[in-house]
């Protein structure tokens, strides 16, 4: 593993601190008129979910890690486990739905997802930003409701409410932005 300064220590760093991972949620660097420069970091363990505010001096070393990234491809539901595939070795993993989050109800069989491993263990899941899916259920148009920002709710195929503009109707395939569950435009 790399060692790297106190100082050099940035948002989203994977790092190995007091034998756990930790990943840096925020920095600020510090240089006080008296004494040393240090860094003062807002830290979460990836695997406990726990926080840290730790204070790293310039002059310390810390571990950071190298997550390795592998491609995967989505095969099923199963329970409350989801089953990905390695595109290299065709090894299946299980891994749970709640590790996933709200995000997995946008996973489409054959979907292509990059997970972060560290020692063969997943540490999280990259899924597309855009996919396309079919409205279920939309309000019919209010008359007059022609405004340029008007919006109404809509039921995706995947169970999912959103806010699309009054054109878009029933059975319509539409793009939508999965980290925010937002409606981005018609599917072409």
């Amino acid at each position: 593993m790399p060692k790297i300064n106190g100082n050099e220590i940035r948002v989203g760093d994977v790092l190995q601190h007091q034998g756990k991972l930790w990943v840096a949620v925020k920095t600020d660097h510090v240089k006080p008129g008296k004494g040393g420069a240090y860094a003062q970091v807002e830290m979460k363990a990836i695997i406990e979910g726990t926080k840290l505010n730790e204070r790293f001096r310039s002059a310390e070393t810390v571990d950071r890690v190298e997550l390795e990234r592998k491609d995967f491809t989505y095969l099923y539901e199963q329970g409350d486990d989801l089953v990905f595939m390695d595109q290299e070795t065709f090894e299946q993993i299980e891994l749970a739905k709640e590790f996933v989050g709200e995000r997995a109800a946008f996973l489409q069989d054959g979907m292509k997802v990059t997970l972060e491993m560290f020692e063969e263990r997943a540490l999280g899941i990259r899924l597309p930003q855009q996919v396309i899916l079919e409205i279920k259920e939309a309000d019919p148009v209010q008359k007059g409701q022609t405004a340029a920002n008007s919006f109404k709710p809509a039921i995706l195929a995947n169970g999912v409410r959103v806010m699309v503009p009054p054109f878009i109707g029933v059975g319509e395939r539409i793009v939508v932005d999965v980290a925010e569950a937002t409606y981005l435009r018609r599917a072409d």
